[in-house]
């Protein structure tokens, strides 16, 4: 009996947290990685209701919390940069105690490092073939020598190149919302220490926050996606469609888009939601935004990464290795959960930004009001009520750490 070896398409959250339970259960996974290392910084994200249960199995729960943004509220304005409310972290944030926010750079690094003497990793590369039989799965690399795996997984986010190049093109499974996202880093210039600013007008918001005074803070942009979307290899028709939508715009949004140019991180995409009939094929499987992405309005895009790895690698073991049994019963257990959350995205990006004036007047009246509504907890607790249970759409197993057969000892693809 021997390992079987799975390799991984990207190392940011899905990939290295696979990669940690598969280790664990016995396999020998390999994780690829276009990016030369590790991504630091980035957005912050969230990881709510059996997400931290998952967190906590893994054993980096602690690690976790201590990167914790601890944001402590945030100020509501005009367009024209007037405050109108100042609103706590249980608004500004909506999220349950116990759920956690951190940077995806933050969380990408503790799970590197929770895996990274145990698992082998491929910086600077990238898959440019799959051809898979059945003894295995032959796959080539920009720069690496081929080599035969006998799993491959795309964990490699929205624009996958594994399910490119193994299940088609994106444009038969993405599902586009309506609206874009630019998010970018640029100089604290306002001190912000652990408080966002969100300033909201018709079609667009505009959000800064700062975790400490010392460091960056970061810049997000939300609006109508244009008629003509830029591609997103293209920086320069990005910072053009950027600067078109809040062309006009007060507060401090003329000079956030003045650092746009210069910033080195600039995240840019349609907002948008995979949504496929199946997420195996053979033995090439999806995970995480590569499969199932609910899009960032979402705010679960991490929590099914990482539940998604969990559920993935345990079904493996628990099939010992058989691709055949252990695909099938991950989209059975992950399906019903994904399915809650994408409906939570869509939902989400109907709430966020208001689409007419008369909506964004409403819009802040309500931010206006809410410090001082008599019924404010109600009104929380209504919004919180459906992020709560998408969070919780899932009961984990626990699945046996016995050891893996390699798929090859079953009977043939």
């Amino acid at each position: 009996m021997q390992n079987a070896s799975i390799l991984i398409s990207g190392a940011s959250i899905a990939g290295p947290a696979l990669a940690y339970w598969l280790r664990r259960y016995g396999f020998s996974p390999t994780v690829v990685e276009r990016a030369p290392a590790p991504r630091p910084g980035g957005y912050k994200v969230d990881l709510r209701g059996v997400a931290v249960d998952v967190i906590d199995r893994m054993g980096i729960g602690t690690q976790v919390r201590d990167r914790n943004t601890d944001v402590r509220g945030g100020t509501w304005l005009t367009g024209a940069g007037k405050a109108v409310a100042t609103l706590g972290p249980d608004v500004i944030g909506f999220r349950d105690p116990g759920d956690l926010e951190i940077l995806r750079g933050d969380l990408a690094e503790i799970l590197y490092r929770a895996t990274s003497g145990e698992v082998e990793y491929l910086f600077g590369d990238a898959i440019t073939a799959i051809i898979q039989d059945v003894k295995g799965v032959r796959v080539t690399f920009e720069h690496a020598p081929p080599r035969t795996f006998d799993l491959v997984v795309g964990a490699d986010g929205l624009h996958s190149g594994v399910r490119a190049l193994s299940f088609g093109p994106e444009s038969q499974f993405a599902r586009q919302l309506g609206l874009s996202v630019a998010v970018f880093s640029v100089p604290n210039h306002l001190g912000l220490d652990r408080w966002e600013m969100v300033c909201t007008t018709a079609g667009r918001i505009a959000n800064l926050y700062g975790l400490r005074p010392s460091a960056d803070a970061t810049a997000q942009f939300f609006f109508a996606t244009p008629q003509r979307r830029p591609d997103r290899h293209d920086l320069r028709a990005q910072h053009r469609a950027v600067a078109e939508a809040f062309a006009g715009h007060g507060w401090e949004v003329p000079r956030l888009l003045a650092a746009m140019p210069t910033a080195s991180d600039l995240y840019f995409d349609p907002l948008a939601q995979i949504r496929m009939p199946g997420w195996s094929n053979g033995r090439i499987a999806l995970l995480g935004d590569a499969a199932y992405c609910p899009s960032p309005a979402s705010g679960q895009g991490t929590s099914l990464a990482v539940v998604g790895a969990y559920v993935l690698a345990g079904e493996l073991a628990a099939a010992h290795g058989d691709h055949r049994t252990a695909f099938p019963r991950f989209e059975q257990e992950m399906r019903p959960f994904v399915e809650r959350n994408q409906e939570l995205g869509r939902d989400a990006v109907k709430q966020m930004v208001p689409a007419t004036r008369l909506r964004a007047w409403a819009q802040l009246a309500m931010m206006r009001m809410m410090p001082y509504m008599p019924g404010k907890a109600r009104v929380i607790e209504k919004i919180m009520k459906p992020i709560r249970e998408a969070a919780n759409a899932i009961t984990l197993k626990t699945y046996s750490t016995a050891p893996p057969l390699r798929p090859e000892e079953h009977s043939s693809a």
